[in-house]
């Protein structure tokens, strides 16, 4: 549905406390419960499950001009995987990391005027959309990346040996699209991005997640210091401990993965446990800092279409998903690199494209980054 259709009527406006009807059409029904576990990623479950109740007037109108889209089809073309047609669905996830603007301040870092896929995940929902596994690519691996054409139609020739966090600095969301398409041999159905400040805004607005840490971490890159213990994290602890690296587990990108994998399953119970839809200032708020925050491919890139996506997805909860990092071993020339294991890596792909379980053996022996039971 496009932003110029007529919307259903759905909630409140943010200073009202009851319910009104507006626009044509009937009245659209609260949410129920099981519809807030809606977990895509630590980046978008927060984001997409408050998009449930968002619908009508100008509260419509004002959240569908919020969302960027990205059309990620015209620009890569037919020179795709085929989709596979069984009712599973593979949806990239990205975190950026430009370090510009507000995110300066937020991710630290040299501000170079480039961006980069700080967290990239694929999500996969398997048929029936009951359960999902998840996927981390470590921004380290070192790949060979395919030629690519961005969204602006500027093409960038093919490289090797670069990191894989460079696709998405070299030529935006279309070309990392088209490096994951061309890691995996799986075609992408979906994206989506969130950035640094909105992250940490919708942590704020959905009132802090609470973790429980094992161990001590104090990484003064990502300003971050917690004692261990249980804690609510803010906004901006939580972007601090979803970038630590350095202060936790071998120091590298797979700790870090490690960490994340932990904050998206507490992210996912916080948003289960918070009533957002007795409460439409909170419903509003939530929904309006997700809407700014998220960019999607044009097929999400109105609240309608977010709402049916997230639908789709309202029976996976955290314990119903699966979550590894690509198997990679450590570079033997650069300790701070990876390299993708090819052979272990194909069981991941095969497995996913098949929409069966990822198989314990994908994983065995690879590296870790030793940060695993760190937070729970």
């Amino acid at each position: 549905m496009s932003a110029e259709s007529t919307p259903e009527p759905a909630i409140t406006a943010p200073d009202e406390t009851g319910p009104r009807s507006g626009g044509k059409g009937r009245r659209r029904k609260a949410r129920s419960r099981s519809r807030k576990a809606l977990l895509v990623t630590a980046w978008t479950a927060a984001g997409v499950v408050v998009l449930g109740g968002a619908g009508a007037g100008y509260l419509y109108f004002k959240l569908n001009g919020n969302i960027r889209s990205v059309d990620i089809d015209q620009a890569l073309g037919n020179d795709r995987p085929s989709k596979v047609d069984n009712g599973s669905e593979n949806i990239l996830v990205l975190g950026s990391d430009t370090r510009s603007g507000s995110n300066k301040q937020l991710g630290g870092g040299t501000d170079d005027g480039s961006a980069r896929s700080d967290t990239a995940m694929i999500v996969h929902v398997y048929q029936g959309h009951r359960k999902a596994s998840v996927v981390s690519v470590p921004r380290d691996t070192l790949i060979d990346r395919p030629a690519c054409t961005d969204t602006k139609g500027t093409t960038h020739p093919a490289a090797s040996g670069v990191m894989f966090n460079e696709a998405y600095g070299t030529g935006g969301a279309a070309c990392a699209v088209k490096t994951v398409e061309s890691l995996t041999g799986i075609r992408m159905d979906h994206y989506l991005e969130v950035d640094f400040a909105g992250f940490q805004k919708l942590i704020d607005d959905l009132g802090g997640v609470p973790v429980t840490t094992t161990k001590n971490i104090d990484d003064p890159q990502s300003h971050l210091t917690l004692q261990a213990g249980t804690h609510t994290l803010d906004g901006r602890q939580a972007l601090g401990l979803v970038r630590t690296r350095h202060g936790v587990g071998d120091g590298s990108d797979l700790g870090r993965i490690q960490l994340q994998q932990a904050f998206v399953k507490a992210l996912i119970n916080q948003v289960e446990q918070v009533g957002v839809f007795s409460n439409p200032k909170k419903l509003y708020d939530l929904a309006d800092t997700a809407t700014k925050t998220v960019t999607t491919d044009s097929d999400l890139g109105s609240v309608n279409s977010l709402i049916d996506f997230a639908d789709g997805l309202k029976g996976i909860g955290a314990k119903n998903m699966t979550m590894i990092t690509m198997p990679v071993q450590y570079d033997p020339s650069n300790p701070n690199r990876v390299l993708m294991e090819k052979q272990k890596a194909q069981l991941v792909w095969d497995a996913l494209r098949n929409d069966r379980q990822i198989p314990k053996s994908a994983t065995a022996g690879t590296a870790t980054g030793e940060a695993k039971g760190v937070v729970r």
